[in-house]
C-alpha cells in the first residue's frame, strides 16, 4: 500500500514490488487508497498480476491511490482492516508512506494478535484463519519529499522534488536578473529543511531559512547586508528560499511575506514571492528516484517473505547508494528526536541528529553565500591552480565554483588552467576571483575548458615549468580517466620534475562512472537522467505500433550507464561491457522479444553500452531482432550520443561537486597549513572523504578503465528479477 501524501517514485516502488513477489512465487496485492482501503475492503484490496503494473515506471504519483485515514487510528477501524486481510490472506505488508504512516502500521504490528483473538472470540474468523496468520510481518519505505526520516540518506521522491525546484529557481533567476529582483522561493519541509538547504546549493541561490537552524536575533539585518553586497558586487538578482517550517528562535514563523515585508521595509524593494507547494510533489520522477525505488521495493519483498516469528518492522533504505533495512521503531524515533529538539530550542543537536553530512553542507553553503571572502588575500599568499582534464561531465562548473570560492575564503590566491592539460603545458592560466565564477552553479559545460588528453614525455617539463613560472603551490585536478592517468603521471614524476612535489587533490568527473574510490562521479546522474528522459520520449514514440527499441548509451568500459539507466526506464534487457554478449544469450533474448510481442506486448526496450561488444553492436543486436520476428514488429536503433554530456546538472551533481570541491580545498589547505609536499589526495568514501592516491588507484583497473570493484553491479539481480521471461503475464 501507498499511504500518507504521494512522492513521486512510488509507482517505482509499486512495480517492484509486485514483479519481485510473482519472481518469488508470491500472490501480490494492492491495498487501494492506503489503510482506508484496508478499512474498506472489498474492491479496494485487488490481486495483481505482471502487466497490471506495465508502463507505470515513469509516472508521478501513486496508480493504487493513497489517503489519510482518520479511521484508522481508531481500534474499530484496526479490528476492521485486520478482518479485511486475513479474509484475503495477507500477513505480510510493505507500505510506501511517511513517518505517521510507518508508525500507525507498526502500532497495528504490536496489537495484531489481540485483534486476531478478538475475531476469533466474534466469529468473524475461523480458527483455521487464525491459526495461519498469527502475526504481521512489515516493511516500510519512505515516500517522502521532505527526506524527513533518519536512517536512510534519501526518501523516496526527494531527488525529483529537488528537480522541481531547482528548475524553477533556475527559470526565476533568469527573470529576476532581467528586472534586477528578489524573489523569494517557498519550499515543502514543516519540520525538515532539507529540501530548503540543498536547491538554495543546488540554484546558487543567496539566503535560505530553515526549521533546523533557526536565525539568530538580528537576521533581518543580517539577510539585507549579504543581499546588498551581492548587489554591490555586480550581481542582478536575489534568490532566498525558505523551508515552510521555518521559524525564529522565539518559535514565530518565518514566512514568504514576513520575509517580504523585512525587505520592503529596510530597502524599499517589493520582492516577489513565488510559493512552489505540491509542484514539488507532481511531476515524472527522477532516475534517481525510480532506480533507488525499485530497488528498496525488491529488498522490501525479501524482508517480508523471510522474516522470522520474532522479527521486528524493518525500514528499507539507502546509505552510499547500497540498500539497506534497520528496525523501524528506531527510525521513527531518531526522526522524532529532530522534532524534539526543535520544539526545545536545541538546534545544534537537531542539526547533528539529521547527520554528519547535513551539518557540513550546512557549513559549505553559509560560506558560498558570501558576496565577498572572509579572509582578505594578501600579495604574498600561496597559489592553489584548479584545472579540468578529460572528457566534458555536466556539474563540472560547480566544482570549480565551490572550489574557487572555498580557497579565496581560506585567504589563497586562486588560479585557473585554461583548457585542460593541454592548456597547463602551454602555461595558459589566470588568476581569478569571487566574481569570476558567479552564476556558474546552474550551468552545463566547463568554463575553463577540458581536453581528452594524457600528457606525453614531452609534455613534463612544460608542464612542470608551467607550475614553477605560475609559481603554484597546490593543485586541484577534477575529471575522468585522463584526469586520474594524468595525476597518476606527474605523482610517479616527482623526482625527475620537483615542480610536481605539491600538493595535488582529485576529484572525479566523469558521465561514465568509471572512477574508483567515489560511488557517483560529477556528471553521471544528469548523464544518467538524459538516458532515462530519451528513453522515454522512445516508448512515447512507439505507443502507436508494434516496436522494439535498442538503445545505445554512452560508457565505455563501463556498464553504469546502460544497467542503471534501463533499471530507471524499465526495460527488458541491459548489455553492460563487463558482462559482453554471447550467441546463446542473445538466442534467448530473441526468443523472449518474439514471445513478448505474441502475448500482446507493443513495446520491447533492450539498453546497451557502446563498447559492450566489438561484433555485436546495436546496430547488428537491432537488426538480428527486426529479421527474427519476420515482420510482425519493426525494432529501431537510438544512439544517444554527446547528449548525455550535455545539459544542465541535476541538482544532485551540483550538490555532490559542493561537497567534493570544498572537501578537496580544505585538504589542499589543511596540507599547505603543515608544510606537506609530497601527498597526493583523491575523492574516497572513506569517512574523511579524501585519501592517498595509490589507495585509491589500487582499485583501479587500467586495461578496461574502470574499477575492480563497482557499488552498481549489485543491481543486476534487481534489474533480472524485474526483466519478463517467455510465458510470463
Amino acid at each position: 500500500m501507498t499511504s500518507g501524501g504521494d512522492a513521486q517514485g512510488m509507482n517505482a516502488a509499486v512495480r517492484a514490488i509486485v514483479r519481485a513477489g510473482i519472481h518469488k512465487g508470491a500472490e501480490v496485492f494492492a491495498i487501494r487508497e492506503g489503510w482506508q482501503g484496508a478499512i474498506e475492503g472489498g474492491d479496494h484490496i485487488v490481486h495483481l498480476g505482471w502487466s497490471d503494473v506495465s508502463g507505470i515506471l515513469n509516472k508521478g504519483g501513486t496508480v493504487i491511490g493513497t489517503a489519510r485515514s482518520t479511521e484508522f487510528r481508531t481500534p474499530e477501524g484496526q479490528l476492521k482492516a485486520v478482518e479485511n486481510l486475513i479474509a484475503r490472506g495477507i500477513d505480510r505488508l510493505i507500505v510506501i508512506g511517511g513517518d505517521g504512516s510507518l508508525t500507525g502500521s507498526r502500532a497495528l504490528l504490536l496489537r495484531w494478535p489481540d485483534y486476531v483473538a478478538q475475531l476469533l472470540e466474534q466469529g468473524r474468523i475461523s480458527r483455521e484463519q487464525a491459526e495461519r496468520h498469527p502475526r504481521l510481518f512489515i516493511a516500510g519505505l519512505v515516500g517522502s519529499i521532505d527526506n524527513d526520516m533518519v536512517g536512510t540518506d534519501m526518501t523516496i521522491g526527494t531527488d525529483s522534488a529537488m528537480h522541481r525546484i531547482t528548475e524553477a529557481i533556475d527559470a526565476i533567476s533568469s527573470t529576476a536578473e532581467s528586472h534586477r529582483r528578489t524573489f523569494i522561493v517557498e519550499v515543502m519541509g514543516r519540520r525538515c529543511g532539507y529540501l530548503a538547504l540543498m536547491t538554495a546549493i543546488a540554484g546558487g541561490a543567496d539566503y535560505t531559512f530553515l526549521p533546523e537552524s533557526p536565525p539568530r536575533e538580528g537576521w533581518e539585518d543580517r539577510m539585507v547586508e549579504v543581499l546588498g553586497r551581492g548587489r554591490a558586487a555586480g550581481r542582478r538578482d536575489s534568490i532566498i528560499v525558505v523551508a515552510e517550517g521555518a521559524a525564529d528562535r522565539e518559535g514565530e514563523p518565518i514566512t514568504s511575506q514576513r520575509i517580504q515585508q523585512v525587505m520592503k521595509d529596510r530597502t524599499g524593494e517589493e520582492a516577489r514571492i513565488t510559493i512552489l507547494g505540491h509542484v514539488q510533489r507532481g511531476g515524472t520522477p527522477s532516475a534517481y528516484d525510480r532506480w533507488m525505488a525499485t530497488a528498496c521495493g525488491v529488498e522490501a519483498v525479501d524482508q517480508v517473505l523471510s522474516a522470522k516469528a520474532d522479527a521486528e518492522p524493518v525500514l528499507v533504505g539507502v546509505r552510499r547508494d547500497q540498500v539497506c533495512a534497520q528496525p523501524l521503531l528506531k527510525a521513527v524515533e531518531d526522526t522524532t528526536k529532530v522534532a524534539d529538539f526543535i520544539a526545545s530550542g536545541d538546534y545544534e543537536d537537531a542539526v547533528k541528529a539529521r547527520g554528519a553530512g547535513f551539518t557540513r553542507m550546512i557549513d559549505i553553503y553559509r560560506i558560498l553565500i558570501e558576496t565577498t571572502p572572509t579572509v582578505a588575500t594578501s600579495e604574498h599568499a600561496k597559489r592553489i591552480a584548479i584545472m579540468h582534464a578529460g572528457a566534458l561531465a555536466p556539474g563540472m562548473n560547480q566544482l570549480a565554483r565551490v572550489a574557487v570560492r572555498a580557497g579565496l575564503d581560506r585567504g589563497y590566491h586562486m588560479m585557473a588552467v585554461q583548457g585542460g592539460v593541454p592548456g597547463l603545458v602551454a602555461g595558459e592560466m589566470r588568476e581569478v576571483l569571487w566574481s569570476d565564477v558567479e552564476g556558474m552553479a546552474n550551468t552545463g559545460g566547463a568554463t575553463f575548458g577540458t581536453r581528452r588528453y594524457v600528457p606525453t614525455e614531452g609534455d613534463l617539463y612544460q608542464m612542470a615549468r608551467s607550475l614553477e613560472e605560475n609559481e603554484i603551490d597546490a593543485l586541484l585536478v577534477m575529471g575522468g580517466h585522463h584526469a586520474y592517468a594524468t595525476v597518476d603521471i606527474m605523482e610517479r614524476e616527482r623526482r625527475r620534475y620537483p615542480a610536481f612535489n605539491i600538493p595535488i587533490a582529485l576529484l572525479p568527473a566523469s558521465i561514465d562512472n568509471n572512477l574508483p574510490a567515489w560511488p557517483m562521479a560529477v556528471g553521471s546522474d544528469t548523464a544518467l537522467n538524459t538516458v532515462v528522459d530519451v528513453i522515454d520520449m522512445v516508448r512515447m514514440s512507439a505507443s502507436a505500433s508494434k516496436r522494439a527499441f535498442v538503445v545505445e548509451t554512452m560508457g565505455r568500459g563501463c556498464g553504469f550507464l546502460p544497467l542503471v539507466g534501463g533499471l530507471a526506464a524499465g526495460a527488458e534487457k541491459a548489455y553492460t561491457p563487463e558482462g559482453g554478449i554471447t550467441l546463446e544469450e542473445l538466442t534467448q533474448d530473441v526468443a523472449a522479444l518474439v514471445d513478448s510481442f505474441a502475448s500482446g506486448r507493443s513495446f520491447y526496450l533492450t539498453v546497451m553500452g557502446e563498447e559492450t561488444s566489438e561484433f555485436y553492436t546495436s546496430d547488428v543486436v537491432a537488426k538480428l531482432f527486426e529479421a527474427e520476428g519476420r515482420g510482425t514488429y519493426s525494432v529501431r536503433q537510438a544512439v544517444i550520443g554527446h547528449m548525455q554530456q550535455g545539459g544542465t546538472p541535476s541538482p544532485f551533481d551540483r550538490i555532490n561537486a559542493t561537497r567534493l570541491a570544498f572537501m578537496a580545498i580544505a585538504n589542499l589547505d589543511s596540507q599547505l597549513s603543515e608544510g606537506r609536499k609530497d601527498y597526493v589526495a583523491a575523492a574516497s568514501d572513506e569517512p574523511e572523504l579524501m585519501a592517498p592516491l595509490r589507495r585509491v588507484l589500487a582499485g583501479m583497473d587500467w586495461d578496461v578503465q574502470r574499477p575492480r570493484e563497482q557499488w552498481w553491479t549489485a543491481l543486476r539481480p534487481v534489474f533480472d528479477q524485474l526483466s519478463r521471461r517467455p510465458g510470463q503475464e
